[in-house]
């Protein structure tokens, strides 16, 4: 749906999150109200999660070069100030539905590079979304439709095989970490084989893949894949004070906790919102991960997963448990760990079938991708619930804002 506007003066009053979520999860959809503008410099301030992931520390060593990182998703702005420069050239496998500039493009991609390879705009970047690895790359690959895309309808029937397709055309295209802010916890959801192969084929490459655990904290807590897939780096949510979003799906599968509420996120309309969900925290661990990778490119994506437990902080009664895997991920630490590690014990993690399987070729398939039917429909939009504020009206060149 699109935002509505307020008139000049007037700031809207804020819902409240239960009635917010609620509109999300039922219409699947980006919930927006009116707009409440903000100064510039209040977004970083509201980055709460920077100081907590402790990337400061971490940016003494690495910002990410050198690294890329696959978004799985709906599309990425390419143009937007805060990710001018850092977006590859991607790959889209829906085939159909909204283009870019239209309403229901590339918003909840867009969000999810921000928090990973934001760069910020202005002078000395100043404004804006600063992402974990603002000098990462981005590789955008479309496997999934906008919640607010119209052809979502049409898509609903059937599910076809973008999802495996995109996990192994980033495997082949160049990606140290594959971001999967999505995922199916319906009724229905099943492993497939073909995503689990593709998730094997890729981490058997040595890409890192990383994925939301899902927002089924409050409904059943279902299981949801592709998070729940064997080598996946399932990232859970937290709050500030490092507590389970009580949204946060609690599995077996759950690695690390990472920032999922009041998260500041960039949007093409060059706006800036703030949202919760475990795709926002799937986003922040990609981050970390590629901090890790090109501080230590050497390491194989069993031993980035093993560095990223070991180092996380506030673990849970026991060491683990389901809410939160091992604790709040700490790029800054893992780096410093993963200096101790011998460089014998870099080239041991091998990729043999007792761990990964033997990752075969996709099963060639006759269906055209724009047949593909949101394999995940819901799926953006059920791991990444935005509250309805504009953070900040952004600026573009010779057009005014709105």
């Amino acid at each position: 749906m699109n935002a509505d506007h307020t008139p000049a003066g007037k700031r809207p009053r804020k819902p409240s999150r239960a009635a917010v979520a609620l509109g999300a999860l039922l219409t699947a959809g980006l919930v927006l109200l009116p707009a409440a503008t903000a100064h510039a410099d209040g977004i970083r301030a509201q980055q709460w999660a920077l100081d907590a992931m402790h990337t400061e520390e971490a940016w003494q060593t690495t910002k990410g070069r050198g690294i890329t990182v696959a978004v799985l998703d709906t599309g990425v702005e390419a143009d937007h100030p805060d990710l001018a420069g850092n977006v590859l050239p991607g790959k889209d496998l829906v085939g159909f539905g909204a283009e870019p500039g239209d309403r229901a493009w590339a918003r909840h991609g867009t969000a999810m590079a921000g928090i990973i390879a934001g760069h910020g705009h202005g002078p000395g970047d100043a404004d804006g979304v600063l992402g974990i690895a603002p000098e990462a790359k981005i590789l955008p690959v479309r496997v999934i439709l906008e919640d607010g895309d119209p052809s979502r309808a049409k898509a609903r029937s059937t599910r076809g095989n973008a999802l495996a397709e995109g996990i192994r055309w980033a495997a082949d295209h160049g990606a140290d970490v594959i971001n999967l802010s999505l995922g199916d916890d319906s009724a229905s959801a099943h492993p497939e084989p073909s995503e689990d192969q593709a998730v094997q084929y890729a981490v058997k490459k040595g890409v890192v893949v990383v994925a939301s655990a899902g927002n089924g904290g409050e409904k059943g807590d279902h299981i949801s894949y592709p998070a729940a897939y064997p080598g996946v780096i399932a990232a859970t949510a937290v709050d500030r004070a490092g507590t389970r979003a009580s949204f946060s799906t609690r599995r077996w599968y759950a690695t690390v906790s990472a920032p999922g509420v009041d998260v500041v996120i960039a949007d093409p309309d060059h706006k800036y919102y703030e949202g919760w969900g475990t795709s926002a925290a799937a986003a922040f661990v990609s981050g970390a991960a590629a901090l890790v990778k090109a501080a230590h490119p050497g390491l194989a994506p069993a031993q980035i997963k093993s560095l990223l437990e070991d180092t996380a902080r506030n673990a849970p009664s026991g060491g683990r448990d389901d809410s939160r895997g091992f604790g709040f991920i700490d790029p800054a630490a893992a780096i410093e760990a993963a200096g101790r590690i011998e460089p014998e014990g870099l080239r041991s993690a091998s990729y043999g079938a007792k761990y990964f399987g033997s990752g075969p070729d996709a099963d060639a398939s006759d269906d055209d991708t724009a047949d593909w039917a949101a394999p995940l429909a819901g799926g953006a939009g059920g791991v990444l619930l935005v509250a309805a504020v504009v953070l900040w009206r952004g600026r573009r060149t010779g057009r005014e804002d709105y």
